[in-house]
């Protein structure tokens, strides 16, 4: 089996990339392999709204956002493969497994990664306690009362405050369930501010910032949760403990991105973010290899999964298009006091063809500070925010003819003057 490019995962990333891919060059032949019964990922349990605010100027839920995109597959004589498991990959091939095609490569010319991301499971919390029946992540949760129409219980408690676990919170209370608490390890939230205000504050739902869990009780079926204050290394404060009567407990405890192809594929992860490190054009240490949308680093919008994704797939078409080898300055990308990461890791200047954009995470809350990029240890840029929270990507645009001059490193960093 043949293919241009091969497009591993069918969410918001891999329809965005596949569709970028196609309207840069219309012969390619585009391939999208998806694991899942259905084109759309994560989106099709999202039924919210509040999606696509940026792509569309419009407020659309999940399923509504994945189909804008689906609807331009046909189009573009996009070939998809459902129920597709990929197996391995590797520079120039595909292999993959169905059960109408068993066992099958497809060679290529570029493949983009977009697998995704998972939730982490209770097993990589350490929780003491048994394991009864009620303990969810937020997402198997979103899935049962979304598509399966089964409601995974009555007296909830939420164990970290990620935008999936508030948006469940929510969802929970609309459908008769009584959420008693948001409990958050950190002294923040991980979550975006408009998702704490919607549907917590609006709910009169507590969050307990500094809080964890620590006792599961109950032998069938979960019954209470005992919960602590914590100091600043997280480690719980002796006598701040407290039990909430409870059926069910939900993880929202952060996302780990789906990396096992690439680990296998040698492709070099940034241990800041447990995605590919990539360059400008969203292409990874193996050449030909793309990665974006949560694979890469976790978003808080569906949007700039999707922007980003059609730069990847543009790239990706980019690539098997010419048969001119890049061979330009490259400039490494350095984080500094402040910032956890950024994407990308790396620009060649003379491979963009407009300004850059580059998206970061902070290493906690900031206030009244000041984003501050530097080129060859000199100060670019020195732009003042009110609030800087790790729950919100933060991102600066640097123009293309500054980037063509300078030989040195960026760095971007958060000072308070």
């Amino acid at each position: 089996m043949r293919a241009d490019i091969v497009v591993i995962g069918g969410g918001p990333a891999g329809l965005a990339a596949a569709i970028a891919a196609a309207k840069e060059d219309k012969s390619l032949n585009v391939l999208i392999l998806e694991r899942d019964n259905e084109l759309g990922g994560i989106l099709n349990q999202c039924i919210h709204n509040g999606f696509g605010l940026h792509t569309f100027n419009e407020e659309l839920t999940g399923p509504e956002y994945a189909s804008r995109f689906e609807e331009q597959l046909d189009g573009l004589g996009i070939n998809y493969m459902l129920n597709t498991m990929v197996l391995n990959v590797s520079s120039g091939s595909v292999t993959a497994v169905n059960s109408n095609e068993g066992v099958f490569t497809v060679s290529c010319g570029a493949i983009v990664l977009c697998m995704g991301c998972r939730e982490r499971p209770r097993g990589a919390l350490n929780i003491p306690g048994l394991r009864p029946a009620g303990v969810f992540t937020a997402g198997t949760a979103q899935r049962l009362v979304n598509i399966e129409g089964y409601m995974p219980g009555r007296e909830v408690v939420i164990l970290g405050s990620g935008d999936i676990g508030l948006i469940m919170a929510r969802r929970m209370t609309l459908e008769g369930a009584n959420v008693k608490a948001v409990c958050e390890l950190m002294p923040y939230s991980g979550g975006l501010k408009r998702n704490i205000v919607q549907c917590l504050d609006d709910f009169d739902i507590p969050l307990l910032l500094s809080h964890t869990v620590i006792d599961i009780k109950g032998k069938e079926r979960v019954t209470s949760v005992v919960i602590a204050k914590v100091d600043s290394n997280s480690k719980p404060i002796p006598g701040t403990e407290q039990e909430i009567t409870c059926d069910t407990l939900l993880l929202s405890c952060g996302l780990i991105p789906e990396n096992e192809l690439s680990r296998a594929a040698d492709i070099k992860i940034n241990p800041a973010t447990n995605g590919p490190v990539v360059n400008e054009s969203f292409e990874t240490s193996v050449p030909g290899i793309f990665a974006c949308g949560n694979v890469l680093h976790v978003h808080d919008l569906v949007d700039y999964v999707s922007e980003e994704s059609s730069r990847a797939g543009k790239s990706a078409a980019r690539y098997v298009s010419s048969s001119i080898i890049s061979v330009g300055a490259e400039i490494r990308i350095s984080t500094g006091s402040g910032v956890r990461y950024t994407v990308p890791s790396i620009v060649r200047p003379d491979e963009l063809d407009s300004d850059l954009i580059i998206r970061f995470r902070s290493t906690g809350v900031f206030k009244d500070s000041y984003i501050d990029v530097s080129f060859n240890g000199s100060n670019k840029i020195h732009r003042r925010k009110q609030i800087i929270t790790p729950g919100e990507m933060e991102q600066v645009i640097l123009k293309r003819e500054d980037l063509l001059n300078i030989s040195g490193d960026i760095c971007i960093a958060i000072s308070e003057s």
